[in-house]
C-alpha cells in the first residue's frame, strides 16, 4: 500500500448504520443495499495486493466468465477515511486545476476505488479485473465536500448483464459524512470486459449509449494535448494501475495497440474546465464512447443551455473527430 493510500485509508472505527428505511435524501448511506452484506474490512483494502491478486488470476488456468456468474453480495464500508492533502494537490494539477477548500467533483471516486478493486479481485468475481474497460459513469455531488472532512465511502458491485462487445457490470459508491451519516455523493460507474478477439478500431462495434438529450450546437472550448505517460501520471495519483493505461506493450494484450487514458481523468479535465459554472449539487452523466489513445490531441466543445442549470459537452480526437467522450452536467 503506497503512503497516500494509508493517508485516505484511515479507519479508528465502525461506521454507523442508522435502521430502518433510509430517509429521502440518504439514499442508501444509511445502510447496505438491498440483498447486500455490509461487511467493514479490518483494515483498509490495499490497491497493491489487489493487483497482485488480479495477476496471479491472469497466470492461472483459465475460468468459466461472463454474464452466467455471480457478483458478490457484499459491500465493502470504509469509515474514517480522510483526503491526503498533497495527493489532492497532484490531482488537481493534474486536470488542470488548482487545489482549494473543496474537493473536486470526481475525486471521491479515488476514496471509493481501492475498495472496488478488493471487490473485483475477490476470489469468485466473475471476471478479471486486469484489462476492464470503464465505459460510463454517472456522478451526483449533493453539495461540495471540504478537503478536511472525515468521510464513510461504501462500495459495492451490481448487474452483471451480457453487452455487445462482451459482459459489463457497475460499480456502485457512496461516500457520507463520517459523524452525521449524509450523503453527499454517490456515483454508477459501467466496466466492460472485452470478448477476447474484439479488436481496438473504429466501427468495431456500436459503442454504448451516451446520456440523452445532447444536441448541437457545440463551440470549442479548448484543446488538449495527452502526453504519451498521461496514463503513467494518472495511475500514480489514482492508484488505478490497469495495463491497458501504462503502455503500449502492457496494453496490446487486452486488444489496444497503445496506452488509452483513464476514463475518469478525462472526466475530471472536463470539470476542472467547467469549474465554476458547475452547481454545488450537480449530476454529471458520460459516456466514453471510444478510448483516448495516447499521445493525442483532443477537443473539448460544450453546448451550454439558455437558463445556465445544464451544460452538454463532447471530447473529440482533433485529427479524426473521433468521439472520445460525450456527457453533460445537469444542476439538481
Amino acid at each position: 500500500m503506497s503512503a497516500a493510500d494509508r493517508s485516505e485509508a484511515r479507519s479508528p472505527g465502525a461506521g454507523k448504520a442508522e435502521a430502518g428505511k433510509p430517509e429521502a435524501g440518504k439514499a442508501e448511506a444509511a445502510g447496505p443495499g438491498a440483498g447486500y452484506a455490509s461487511r467493514r474490512p479490518a483494515r483498509p483494502p490495499g490497491v497493491l495486493r489487489s493487483y497482485l491478486r488480479a495477476a496471479r488470476r491472469g497466470r492461472g488456468p483459465s475460468r468459466p466468465e461472463g454474464p452466467s456468474g455471480t457478483l458478490p453480495a457484499v459491500e465493502l464500508v470504509l469509515p474514517g477515511l480522510t483526503v491526503d492533502r498533497r495527493r489532492l494537490a497532484r490531482y488537481v494539477r493534474l486536470c488542470g486545476g488548482e487545489p482549494g477548500e473543496f474537493l473536486p467533483p470526481a475525486y471521491p471516486h479515488l476514496l471509493a476505488f481501492p475498495a472496488a478493486l478488493a471487490l473485483m479481485t475477490a476470489p469468485g468475481f466473475p471476471l478479471p479485473a486486469l484489462g476492464l474497460v470503464h465505459t460510463a459513469n454517472t456522478l451526483t455531488r449533493l453539495r461540495p465536500i471540504r478537503a478536511d472532512e472525515r468521510l464513510t465511502v461504501r462500495v459495492r458491485t451490481a448487474d452483471l448483464r451480457p453487452h455487445p462487445r462482451g459482459t459489463a457490470f457497475d460499480v456502485l459508491a457512496e461516500v457520507s459524512g463520517d459523524t452525521d451519516g449524509d450523503l453527499l455523493w454517490h456515483s454508477a460507474g459501467t466496466y466492460l470486459r472485452r470478448h477476447p478477439a474484439e479488436p481496438d478500431r473504429p466501427g468495431a462495434a456500436t459503442p454504448p449509449p451516451g446520456p440523452g438529450g445532447i444536441a448541437p450546437p457545440f463551440a470549442e472550448e479548448a484543446r488538449w494535448q495527452l502526453a504519451a505517460g498521461a496514463g503513467r501520471r494518472y495511475a500514480s495519483v489514482s492508484g488505478d494501475r490497469n495495463p491497458i493505461h501504462l503502455h503500449p506493450w502492457t496494453a496490446r494484450p487486452f486488444g489496444f495497440r497503445r496506452a488509452v487514458a483513464h476514463g475518469m481523468w478525462t472526466k475530471a479535465r472536463v470539470l476542472e474546465a467547467l469549474g465554476p459554472e458547475l452547481p454545488a449539487a450537480v449530476r454529471v452523466e458520460v459516456a466514453f464512447r471510444a478510448p483516448v489513445p495516447l499521445p493525442s490531441e483532443v477537443r473539448l466543445a460544450l453546448d451550454r443551455a439558455p437558463d445556465g442549470r445544464s451544460t452538454a459537452f463532447t471530447l473529440t480526437g482533433a485529427a479524426d473527430g473521433r468521439t472520445h467522450l460525450r456527457g453533460r452536467a445537469d444542476a439538481l
